[in-house]
Order: C-alpha cells, then structure tokens, then sequence
C-alpha cells in the first residue's frame, strides 16, 4: 500500500495536469495513460456520489467490465482512497462488498471571510468538519484575518485533528470587491483589502496549495458535492449574506462565467413598488441583505448585531422579521423567475447565514408570488448545509481535485479576487 504522505504528494503534483486536461476535453486526445486516469475518476467520482456501491453496481453505472473495474478498485484500495465498508446482506450468492470513500483518505481546510464573520473548518473526504472555528465579528482587516487563520491551522496541526501529510490544500471563499462595495457601517480602514494580495499571502502561510473561489459559488459547489447535488446537477444558489450572492451550476460544474461575475444576483434590476408607482429601479443588492435587516430593526428599536440574534426576539421583534420578509419576498420571487427564465436550472436554493427557520419563513412568502401551476418555474428550496456552506465550499476545492470530481477547477489555483470595480467596464 502507498503512504498517505506520498499518495498525497503525488496526488498534489498531478492535478495540475489532470485538470488542465479537462478545460478543453473537444479539443484534447488522449493516450493510454490519461485514458488510464480518466477511467480511475470516472469509478472515484461514481464511488463519492453513489456510495454504499458494490463493484457490479459500479460497472452497471460506468459501463466498464468487471475486471476494468476490479483493478481500478485495487488501486484505488492500495492507494487508501476507498474502503471496503461492509458486505450488503439479504441477496441471492455471496453478500456484494460495498466501497466506500474513505474519509482519512484526505483532509482540506475551507476557510470564508465576510464582512461579518470569519469561519475556519477542518474537512475529512466525506464532508465531515473534523474541527471548526468562527469569529463573529465584523469588519476584521487584513493583518487580523491572516493572524487567525494562522492561529486555526496551527490549532487543527497541533491537535492532530487532521493529518498534514494527507492535507490537500487550503480553500479560501471571500466575496469580490471585498473592501470595495459600499456597505451600512464600513469604516474607511476596510479599504485595505482592496490592495491585499491575499493570495500571496496564504501561500507564504503553508507550503499546501491554495484555492480560491467567491463566497457564493464556493457555497454553490459544497452544495454540489455535499448537498442536495445529489439530487440536482443544475441549480442557481442564493445566499442571503452582508450582501446578497449567487452562485451557478450547470450539469454538473461550477459556472463562473468569462469574468467571473456569473451569479451576481445583487446586481439584478428589481422594480421597487413602496412608492406606489413601481416606477423606481433598484438593485437587489441595494435593498435585500442580512445588514439591510439589521438596519429595518434598528430603525423600529430593535437591535440586532448577529445571526443568531434573530432567534431570540420577542414577538414584536418577530413582527417586524416577518414584515421584512413578506416585503423581501416579492423582490426575491421576480429574481427566481428571471433565473428561471434565462438559466432554466432544475432548482434555485436559498442559503448563506440567515437562520434556518427564517429561511424558511421567507421561502412561504415568496411561493405565494409564484405560479404553483407554471412548470417553467424551477423549484424552491432552502439550501442544506447552513451557514457555513462557503467555508465547507473552501474546503471543497482542494478536495475535489484530490478526488478527481467533476467539479474541481484548476483555475483555482490562480484565481485571486476581483479588486477593481473598473473590471466591469474593462
């Protein structure tokens, strides 16, 4: 059996080139090893999505022959990335062996930064956080936010709550424009991230490879390899965070688009009808977020500084949640139909930091705006993995390139956050 240092070492250095291949698979041949290591991601992939799976079910699915898939299996066994979990009873012949990822196979840390909050998570192969830690705070600047994450690495190593030689890398989920975009209580000191080379910075912290991706699509790909991908390989996420963002998946993969502006749901047009005319444009963004509820509490007496807040109102403060919701509502129902009609995914999920309950008071108010009968419409649901859906997104950037899933991107691995808002215009 190989070490897990070397597997992971050797795993590392290849993904590079067994990502690159697959940006332009129409244009890309293929001799007998790549075809070798395409076939190996095929079963991994079929392993992580299906599993508990036999290794005739594996065959059925990949359409490989048996004894294809019984070395492929070896190999993946010897290499201690899957795991022979138990034997499936209650059938005719020998009881099939069911394959399992194994989840000391690798480990990722996801890391999210947010106007309001950093958390850090320890991920083993199959999504389970090993260790987390989370600063509620807002406005954390760029010296503090490295000291952190420096202080929760040394943490996870120290603890031994993952193992370093199997680490397939950091992910970080941020939002673009980080320092840039006005906000409801930025002090002028957060400008500093928009001349913060975070990437620089991560990669002097730790010799593993860093990954990074936006907030929303980080969450969007959690959701993906984690969540209710399961059941739908295109959908449109929507987080409901210090500002509102959106992530896309199609068939499968993350969708960035050219410049990496794909899914910015703040920016939508949305007619605002308080006037009573209707006639007023504004953006989404400019009206729906998690601080824009804080501020409609605090304008009627009640304060509100976290999450967690929400939950503990008294009925007037549940009142007003609910009046803000109902109005929200209208303006969210108008972006699902658009998403709808212009993307057609299977499903738009609603997530990011807003309680789960309130989530779901949202969603009741924003079906009332939809046609039940029109089966254009793609269906509502609240996300499944919570609030820490862009940190475990993070985390599962570097895992899904140790993995070969579908969804790992090898631009990743460069990607540093938009810093200028001239890039629109560029």
């Amino acid at each position: 059996m190989r070490s897990g240092s070397s597997y992971a070492q050797g795993r590392i250095s290849s993904m590079n080139q067994t990502l690159g291949a697959r940006l332009s698979p129409d244009l890309t041949g293929a001799n007998v090893e790549d075809a070798g290591e395409h076939n190996r991601a095929v079963v991994l992939r079929c392993i992580h999505r299906q599993a508990p799976i036999s290794r005739a079910e594996i065959a059925r699915r990949t359409g490989f022959t048996k004894p294809a898939i019984a070395r492929i299996v070896d190999r993946l066994l010897d290499e201690g990335l899957i795991m022979e979990a138990r034997r499936r009873h209650g059938l005719r012949g020998q009881p099939a062996i069911e394959l399992e990822i194994n989840p000391d196979a690798c480990f990722a840390i996801g890391i999210n930064i947010d106007r309001d909050h950093l958390t850090i998570l320890a991920v083993d192969a199959v999504g389970n956080v090993r260790a987390r830690v989370h600063h509620e705070k807002r406005f954390i600047l760029p010296a503090e936010f490295l000291q952190l994450t420096a202080d929760a690495i040394s943490h996870f190593q120290r603890s031994r709550l993952i193992d370093d030689a199997r680490l397939a890398g950091i992910g970080l989920a941020m939002p673009d424009w980080l320092g840039e975009i006005s906000l409801l209580g930025k002090p002028e000191a957060y400008q500093e991230w928009t001349a913060f080379d975070v990437r620089a910075a991560l990669e002097n912290l730790t010799q593993h490879p860093v990954f990074i991706e936006n907030e929303a699509n980080a969450a969007a790909l959690a959701e993906l390899d984690y969540g209710l991908g399961a059941e739908s390989s295109s959908f449109f996420y929507i987080a409901i965070n210090p500002c509102p963002g959106g992530g896309l998946v199609l068939d499968g993969n993350g969708h960035r688009g050219a410049m990496g502006l794909s899914g910015e749901i703040g920016w939508l047009p949305i007619a605002d009808g308080r006037d009573g005319t209707a006639h007023k444009v504004q953006l989404l963004g400019e009206i729906f977020s998690l601080f824009f509820l804080y501020d409609f509490l605090a304008q009627h007496g009640v304060e509100v500084s976290v999450p967690h807040d929400l939950l503990t109102l008294d009925a007037h403060g549940r009142r007003l949640v609910s009046q803000w919701l109902k109005e929200m509502s209208a303006h969210l129902a108008v972006a699902v139909k658009h998403i709808g009609m212009v993307v057609d995914p299977d499903a738009v999920l609603v997530g990011g930091r807003l309680p789960i309950r309130i989530v779901d008071e949202l969603l009741r108010y924003v079906h009332e705006h939809l046609d039940a009968e029109d089966t254009n419409l793609p269906s509502l649901h609240r996300a499944s993995l919570g609030e820490d859906a862009s940190a475990m997104g993070a985390a599962v950037m570097p895992m899904a390139a140790a993995l070969m899933l579908a969804s790992a991107d090898a631009a990743q691995r460069t990607r540093s956050p938009l810093k200028n808002m001239d890039r629109l215009n560029s």
